[in-house]
């Protein structure tokens, strides 16, 4: 199809069936600030129906009080499923048993289960290593999840390989561990390129993977901050987003535009490629996430 066609053609996101479904993370409040903020965000997003949400947890389990305080909240005061992660990192299987117990006995019924990353030690990050009496990976948390009680399990996968894995092949047999042991679905690392996602899906097929793979959506709210993210996980960068956020970095408003029309052009074309579950990275910020489910016609109900 050339450009002359697309011009002429129907809008990109008109008449869409409505056959979209989204979840959308947060990260647990650091401020009574924070905690307004996040909660606005939660308000805003709710009427658009979400599968889930999910909020994560610090590295080395630093958020654990807050995780759980804002998750028990999302489960007490709103009828939206509610995911917390939960890591391996610097925990026993005592103390991991504990906080599912918690969790369980507070409504929570669905846990993202991941190795996690050690917290960083004099500007760097450090080797992760297994907690003597705790769980060895992420495959090893979601079986012992998976005994402790009935939840519902995610995980994490990584379209373009964790930068740890030895290989793309072993990342992929990793991933299918976490899957086997009992996990119903993973959701990916954010990317930026439609093709990585559809690569890593015909690969995953390939091994053996039937599971759900849900794409990570990050709407770029700081290029800044997510070229240091995206240094961080392995995640591809292409020159065409430097360009396009070239000059913005003091016009907020023209950055969110930018930003918004790029996560909605690459939901778009996954969708056009099958995929029909997006889990949204917000931040706490709603707004960049709602505009982009509004232009893929998830509307409050």
């Amino acid at each position: 199809m050339t450009a002359e066609d697309l011009a002429a053609g129907a809008p990109l996101y008109a008449d869409l069936p409505g056959d979209i479904e989204v979840s959308f993370e947060f990260f647990p409040p650091k401020t009574e600030k924070m905690a307004e903020t996040l909660w606005s965000s939660v308000q805003t997003l709710a009427p658009l129906k979400p599968r889930f949400v999910s909020v994560t947890y610090g590295a080395g389990g630093t958020t654990r009080e807050r995780t759980h305080a804002t998750v028990a909240r999302i489960v007490a005061e709103t009828d939206i499923p509610a995911a917390a992660h939960l890591t391996c990192v610097d925990a026993s299987k005592d103390e991991i048993a504990a906080v599912a117990d918690a969790y369980w006995e507070a409504g929570v019924r669905h846990i993202v289960a991941l190795r996690g990353d050690p917290p960083v030690k004099d500007g760097q990050f450090q080797k992760f290593v297994a907690h003597p009496q705790g769980y060895r990976d992420a495959a090893d948390l979601v079986a012992g999840l998976a005994a402790r009680h009935p939840f519902e399990l995610s995980v994490g996968a990584y379209p373009e390989t964790h930068p740890e894995a030895a290989s793309a092949e072993a990342d992929l047999a990793h991933l299918k561990r976490k899957l086997d042991a009992g996990a119903s679905r993973a959701i990916s690392q954010f990317f930026f390129e439609p093709e990585a996602f559809f690569r890593f899906r015909d690969r995953a097929a390939a091994a053996g993977i039937t599971a759900d793979l849900v794409p990570g959506i990050l709407p770029v709210a700081s290029f800044a901050n997510v070229q240091r993210m995206a240094g961080q996980c392995g995640t591809h960068i292409p020159d065409w987003m430097a360009r396009l956020f070239g000059g913005l970095d003091d016009k907020p408003e023209a950055r969110q535009l930018v930003a918004a029309t790029i996560a909605a052009e690459m939901v778009r074309r996954l969708y056009a490629g099958g995929v029909r579950h997006f889990h949204f990275y917000t931040l706490n910020r709603a707004e960049l996430a709602y505009a982009i489910c509004h232009l893929l016609g998830v509307r409050p109900q």
